[in-house]
């Protein structure tokens, strides 16, 4: 396998799609500029991208608090595919029909003001379309909580792998309650003639349903179509699941903490008898 790709070209964006500030760990720098290495509150460790801290609370400029999420989400399919294309779109609002194929996997970084109390940070992972035959998606999957497979859909061949992409996923990551990565579905080069099932709205949805998609799109990195719509989709999905996980943890503590008084108070009624 090649060597580890990684750019961490960042931009803070409101959700009108506005361009707010673009930034590197040194201040602001232009929208024009590349980078390499990582931001200041991420470490770099056993091939993974880690947050210092995936939910943070920032200062608001009027007062107040936001608060941060940092997530991390996979664009994987096979070779050709469009993965790159998407994310430059979402990223940079950029398309070159020159093709460099990925090696290993690249990174890209997007900053969302998603609502008024809450910034989302996402780490876009680049897998190259041969790594499903290598060992080191597993490292790469980790600590993922949501994902984009993407297919062509001027090649029938690119949508008969993505079972076997879905399959690599489920069995390699899972979210922390151990339910499986939201993964959206992406028909890609939507402005092209297409092959096969993606002229059938109701089997594409038969078959996400059957497959455990929670959703699929018709993209076009090209004519940028439906790729913010995709990815405000899946944000949501991860959204929705991170608040339902922490509830749910939440209860468990809370149950545990009832427990261990009604254990305290049992025990101090049978202390109470024997004295």
């Amino acid at each position: 396998m090649g060597s580890l790709g990684i750019s961490s070209d960042v931009k803070v964006i409101d959700m009108e799609g506005t361009v707010v500030e673009r930034r590197k760990s040194n201040g602001i720098i232009p929208n024009t500029a590349h980078t390499n290495g990582f931001l200041n509150d991420s470490v770099y460790t056993n091939g993974i991208v880690k947050s210092l801290s995936t939910d943070d609370f920032v200062k608001k400029a009027g007062g107040g608090e936001k608060r941060e999420h940092l997530y991390k989400i996979l664009v994987i399919g096979e070779l050709g595919t469009g993965k790159t294309s998407i994310i430059k779109r979402y990223v940079h609002q950029f398309f070159s029909q020159h093709y460099r194929a990925t090696i290993g996997v690249d990174f890209a970084l997007k900053v969302l003001n998603w609502d008024a109390d809450t910034i989302v940070r996402l780490q876009l992972w680049d897998i190259a379309g041969q790594e499903r035959f290598g060992n080191m998606t597993r490292v790469y999957y980790k600590e993922a909580v949501g994902c984009f497979i993407v297919f062509d859909v001027t090649r029938a061949s690119t949508f008969d792998a993505v079972v076997k992409w879905k399959s690599d996923l489920d069995s390699k990551v899972q979210l922390s309650d151990s339910s499986p990565v939201p993964c959206v579905l992406l028909a890609n080069k939507c402005d092209q003639a297409k092959e096969g099932l993606v002229n059938n709205a109701n089997q594409m949805d038969e078959f996400c349903k059957e497959k455990g998609f929670v959703g699929w799109f018709e993209t076009s990195a090209k004519e940028n179509i439906n790729i913010d719509d995709a990815a405000r989709f899946l944000v949501n999905q991860i959204l929705t699941n991170d608040k339902n996980i922490r509830a749910d943890e939440e209860d468990r503590d809370r149950i545990t903490l009832e427990n261990n008084r009604d254990s305290s108070r049992e025990k101090e009624k049978k202390g109470g008898c024997c004295s």
